[in-house]
């Protein structure tokens, strides 16, 4: 069981890293599409990076409320921005996958 965030990052990068070697190995078959991938993937990496960070950002706020520095308010705000982060990358992501499952129920 996942237990705490630097080991959800690793297993979504461990996930994210595997998408993208299958993808490398799928061009070939697409043509050239390096521009568009590129693209999307640093645009993927990107938004995964920012949740992340704005993960962090609220585990900083948090020890620092701990400690005193910090008002409640501001890791309240902090944790909440971070949830809706999460829920729209999840949201995408599910998005995303229905897009795929769709596109395999096809007929040829």
């Amino acid at each position: 069981m996942i237990t705490n965030n630097l080991q959800v990052n690793k297993a979504y990068m461990n996930a994210l890293n595997s998408v993208t070697e299958q993808s490398d190995k799928t061009q070939g078959l697409f043509g050239s599409t390096e521009e568009t991938d590129n693209n999307f993937g640093s645009m993927l990496s990107d938004t995964v990076n920012k949740v992340v960070e704005s993960g962090k950002v609220a585990d900083d706020k948090i020890i620092s409320q701990a400690v005193g520095k910090v008002d409640v308010v501001d890791v309240v705000t902090a944790v909440a921005e971070t949830e809706v982060a999460v829920q729209t990358l999840v949201s995408v992501r599910d998005r995303v996958i229905s897009a795929y499952q769709d596109i395999l129920r096809m007929p040829i």
